[in-house]
């Protein structure tokens, strides 16, 4: 337990809800309130209740960011069980892959260099001059919740700071250096992860039937023959081919880098290009010497071989730091390291994954290199300066068209126009000059010199306007691409979209280009090397194969994904997907029964599990491990027993497992399956979950498909990134120990539910304790106070009203979680109830509020907020209500249709007493001048109020209403144009009287408030009088005005009564120059 006085500050209150959450889940273990068992008929709609989601990495503690995506699935299943349905919420720990051997080699290779236990260089230089040693944010677990420091430090102080040692994290999750070693074995993380994850699930109140809990890897015999199963059924379809393909590939690693194997650059693709090789002429300069002999070629990549045809030169980089490097034993490339890397993974080098270098070059030992382009209508260019060149992307060699490229048009002719600058860098005339634009590709909009009229549309003077340059880019290469014909070489008259890849093809095969790949943008492994693109030859899953994707394409449209923007997500994913490397030759997880030197890798091995979950308990009797091996053995599961179990193959008569054994674990599939839902973080749309829909169509029948998938944003802290390099982050255990699991859980309803990243506010969690502890208080005063409230049934204006928001609070509240707009639940079931509760035991005054009123009020609210705040509601629900039973199953509060002509009157009610209360207070501030016609003195300060009402609109007015209602369309929720409203007050009675312009002066101001009051209350504010009696609402709660007021006298007259005018005396006046209409009062206050 955590002091009850931390820094003069009291927890009392949070360790009071700390103390409640652990009786409750004592209770909830003993009686195992969330173990979940199928039945064996089949469930109706709407009976059980299937959701999960994706098993974490364990290389350290959850976090927030987990804790945040697990809340909706948890506060949906929570309120699907408090609702009566048999609710299935399992949980696994995810092992596969790199995440965890990434940390352990990491503290191996410390140790290696800094010693058992380490001592670590003490300055930041020092520190991150090894490039292994630096992780992503992704494996780095820095558990500290760092105070925000207070000194500003440079950028790269602070940058420097953040980079960790492993060691030095697993210090911070509180080991002693004797555990940390052991650290060294990635096998350790698994025995010692997992179980402190259920613990903080346990405490954070997870309604987690963890009999079904397991970890991946071959460690759990079961799931490794899960798995093996079913890349063998895959492998049988078809659907797994051994290909040779370009993949993201980790030179440390020595295999391919899959979306989760990586520290940064999640969804980054390989990039190809063509590259183009531009022979250098001889007689080589100096530098070049050593090179005599050979064929030198600049390699320029390029996304565009249709337009070789219009080479004038080359562009390099001046500063830009350049290589030699042997491609073969007649063949060198000059290009940047990096490219040359990326070719040696991709069977480019003499020596295979090893660049080798012949010679060191700057961009200013190249320019002026006479070439030889491939397709050059130009027999010879040349390589020239350009500025902007990127040597991290590309080769660092460029080609030039200025035809059909902004940036080259630029370029070339600030080197023609500009002769200083020519002379800066050695440049000559005879290089530059005599190159004139050479029209290749006509576009319907922009002719056949298309950068040059775009430059001059854009008014474009220089290569340094980058972003007009940018934007001129992207018009010119869509509209060549899809518009654009080609008017020059073999493909004369042919589009540019049907020519490109036959004029590519031709380069390729005449030996004058030839294919690179690399990555989109920069990727980090989690060993902490930057990944290249390779040429491998391995296994690969076939997605986006035609017959598969329609399939995926099918069970998506089918699927509840609760937004148009996670659909179109979707979409995109299905739209591109390709090939997928599944096989690794490092790390953990399960080895490819067909290939044992490869493992799965983790987006593969967990595509499917969904399923295992229906069977897990029967199979590992609830160990982590599966090494419970007394009800089935491992090597039992043979491939026919699971097609029995989840793919309705017939019984397997060679199994030796009990005939009622495989029989029960096929009834729980198939009473659990197929899944309600899945909820993830939205970067899981880009892989995994699109690969879940890929291999249940695959692999299960069609009733089998998945029904639905919940994404959700990511979570800041704060408003800001919560990122473990900061230390504006925290862990679960954290968050509880800080906060207690009830107002952690208060405070994720409260950050958001859409797409958008949402905000864990820490004074909202805060808040939350103080509301919580400040309620069970008040239902304690209330119970003990008992023989104090009202008997009998509802009879008050006040209590109609509570009641009347108890069930709409029921109401609203059911659709919110139905729709997993927990935000809003919380708002209505929690913050509106509250309100009216509040504004019940005010209107109640001197009167005493009604005894079943209250009660009623105390049942609802418990239960309505129980999936959000369980611990809270089971302790109110078995301590002070003094129930029977679980909250959590105790059922949905039932309710009446909801009155909503009676909240209106009530909103009236409400709004009318604060605006006479803001007049009351200007009349009683006093006069600004001498003269003022109310006093403000004491003697005189107001004890009468008069308030006129005028309960329907007539005569001018009530016509302009009838106007807008027939002007106005109610599909499109939009009034027809002034000038069709214009015209029928024209034409109307009142239009035809008198001076028309003197008649619209007095409507025109009142047609567009109502206008303006439509689109804010909606279509109702057309009405000619309100759907209720406003002199009967007023008059109901003549008490409650007195009170709220303080006059010793209220009176509610009709405007529409002389007599009751004459009473105003005279203020009369001020209601002509305040006229009381439908839902606005006008107020006048007397002095005896």
């Amino acid at each position: 337990m955590v002091s009850n006085t931390e820094g003069g500050k009291s927890f009392a209150r949070r360790d009071r809800l700390l103390e409640i959450e652990a009786q409750v889940q004592k209770w909830w273990g003993e009686k195992e309130i969330f173990r979940a068992d199928s039945l064996k008929t089949p469930p109706k709609p709407g009976e059980r209740f299937f959701g999960n989601f994706p098993y974490p990495y364990m290389n350290g503690y959850l976090h927030l960011g987990h804790a945040f995506s697990l809340s909706k699935l948890e506060f949906a299943s929570a309120y699907h069980r408090l609702r009566g349905a048999n609710v299935l919420l399992p949980f696994a720990f995810h092992c596969t892959g790199m995440p965890v051997k990434a940390s352990a080699d990491k503290l191996s290779r410390e140790i290696q260099m800094f010693g058992d236990p380490p001592i670590f260089p003490s300055t930041s230089e020092d520190q991150i001059s090894d490039p292994d040693l630096e992780l992503g944010e992704e494996v780095v677990e820095n558990q500290g919740v760092a105070e925000k420091s207070k000194g500003k430090k440079s950028k790269a102080a602070a940058k420097a700071s953040s980079t960790k040692f492993q060691w030095e994290i697993m210090r911070n999750y509180g080991l002693s250096d004797a555990e940390i070693s052991k650290f060294q074995d990635p096998y350790h993380w698994l025995m010692y992860f997992p179980p402190l994850a259920m613990e903080d699930l346990k405490a954070f109140g997870l309604g987690c039937d963890w009999r079904r809990s397991f970890i991946t890897t071959e460690v759990n015999p079961f799931y490794d023959s899960f798995v093996r199963w079913q890349m063998r059924k895959l492998k049988k379809m078809g659907k797994i081919v051994k290909d040779l393909r370009y993949t993201i590939y980790s030179p440390l690693d020595g295999q391919p880098c899959a979306d989760h194997d990586r520290a940064s650059g999640e969804g980054v693709l390989p990039q190809e290009y063509t590259l183009v090789k531009m022979e250098v002429i001889p007689p080589f300069p100096p530098k070049l010497r050593a090179l005599e002999g050979r064929k030198v070629f600049l390699a320029a990549a390029t996304l565009r071989p249709e337009t070789m045809y219009g080479q004038t030169n080359a562009w390099v980089l001046p500063d830009g730091k350049y290589g030699a490097f042997e491609i073969n034993d007649t063949d060198v490339f000059i290009l940047s390291e990096r490219a040359a890397l990326n070719l040696a993974y991709q069977k480019l080098s003499r020596v295979p994954e090893k660049p080798s270098c012949l010679a060191e070059l700057t961009g200013y030992d190249l320019i002026g290199l006479p070439l030889k382009s491939p397709l050059a209508f130009n027999e010879i260019i040349y390589a020239l300066p350009m500025l902007s060149i990127l040597i991290d992307k590309g080769t660092g060699i460029v080609t030039s068209v200025p035809s059909d490229s902004p940036d080259d048009f630029m370029a070339l002719h600030d080197l023609k126009t500009k002769p200083v600058f020519r002379a800066k860098f050695g440049v000559k005339d005879e290089w530059v000059l005599p190159f004139e634009v050479i029209p290749i590709i006509n576009t319907p909009e922009f002719g056949d010199k298309s950068a040059e009229k775009i430059c001059k549309d854009y008014g474009i003077q220089s290569q340094n306007e980058k972003e007009k340059l940018a934007e001129a880019k992207k018009l010119i290469y869509r509209g060549g691409f899809y518009e654009g014909t080609m008017i020059v070489g073999e493909y004369a008259g042919m589009r540019v979209q049907e020519a490109k890849n036959l004029i590519r093809s031709k380069l390729l095969e005449l030996g004058q280009a030839v294919v690179y790949s690399e990555p989109e943008k920069k990727v980090i492994s989690r060993s902490g090397d930057e990944c290249v693109v390779a040429l491998t030859d391995q296994w690969y899953i076939t997605y986006g194969e035609p017959e598969w994707k329609q399939q995926a394409e099918e069970c998506l449209a089918s699927m509840n994904l609760y937004s148009n923007e996670v659909r179109h997500g979707f979409e995109h994913t299905l739209s591109w997907l390709n090939q997928w490397a599944c096989s690794r030759s490092f790390g953990l997880g399960t080895r490819l029964p067909w290939d044992e030197d490869f493992l799965v890798e983790s987006l593969s091995d967990s595509t499917l599990y969904m399923a295992y979950y229906t069977i897990s308990h029967l199979l590992q009797k609830g160990n982590l491990y599966g090494s419970d091996t007394s009800s089935v053995k491992p090597e039992q599961m043979t491939d026919e027993a699971w097609d029995f179990v989840f793919c309705g193959s017939p019984f397997p008569k060679s199994s030796d497992i009990c005939p009622c054994v495989l029989r029960k674990m096929k009834q729980e599939f198939e009473y659990w399956y197929p899944f309600d839902v899945r909820t993830s973080g939205k970067d899981l749309i880009q892989n995994h979950l699109t690969f879940c829909i890929y291999n249940h169509t695959a692999i299960l029948a069609k009733h089998h498909w998945p029904r639905g998938f919940r994404c959700n944003g990511h979570i800041m802290l704060n408003s800001e990134k919560m990122s473990k390099s900061t230390g504006n982050f925290m862990t679960i255990r954290q968050a509880i120990q800080e906060f207690s699991a009830d107002a952690t859980r208060f405070s994720l309803a409260d950050a958001g539910d859409g797409m958008d990243d949402a905000n864990f506010v820490f004074e909202t969690a805060n808040a939350a304790i103080l509301r919580l502890t400040k309620e069970i208080s008040w239902m304690q005063e209330v119970i003990e106070g008992e023989s104090s409230f009202r008997e009998g049934p509802s009879s008050t204006y006040a209590d109609r009203v509570f009641a009347n928001e108890i069930n709409i609070a029921v109401k609203m509240t059911e659709k919110n979680y139905s729709e997993f707009m927990f935000r809003e639940a919380l708002k209505t079931g929690f913050y509106d109830l509250q309100a009216a509760r509040d504004e019940y035991r005010f209107s109640c005054g001197m009167g005493v509020m009604n005894r079943d009123l209250l009660w009623r009020f105390m049942d609802v609210q418990t239960r309505l907020m129980t999936p959000i705040c369980p611990h809270f509601a089971e302790y109110v629900w078995k301590e002070l209500l003094r129930n029977e039973g679980f909250v959590v199953k105790a059922g949905w509060p039932e309710a009446d249709t909801p009155d909503l002509t009676l909240k209106l009157a009530n909103k009236y009610l409400q709004d009318s007493i604060v605006s006479m209360r803001k007049l009351l207070q200007k009349q009683v501030s006093g006069p600004k001048r001498a003269d003022k016609i109310i006093s403000s003195s004491a003697e005189n300060r107001p004890t009468v109020g008069l308030i006129y009402v005028a309960e329907q609109y007539d005569g001018w007015k009530a016509e302009c209403l009838k106007i807008l209602q027939s002007k106005f369309n109610t599909e499109t929720s939009s009034f027809a144009p002034d000038q069709e409203i214009l015209e029928a007050l024209q034409q109307s009675e009142i239009g035809q009287e008198g001076n028309f312009k003197e008649t619209q002066k007095l409507c025109m101001p009142f047609l567009r408030f109502k206008k303006d009051e439509v689109i804010a209350v909606g279509v109702q504010a057309l009405d000619l009088k309100l759907p209720f009696g406003e002199v009967e609402v007023l008059g109901e709660n003549l008490e409650l005005i007195k009170r709220q007021l303080g006059l010793e006298e209220v009176e509610v007259l009709s405007a529409a009564d002389p007599e009751a005018i004459q009473k105003a005396g005279q203020y009369a006046s001020l209601l002509n120059q305040n006229p009381p209409s439908p839902g606005n009062p006008t107020a006048i206050f007397l002095s005896d």
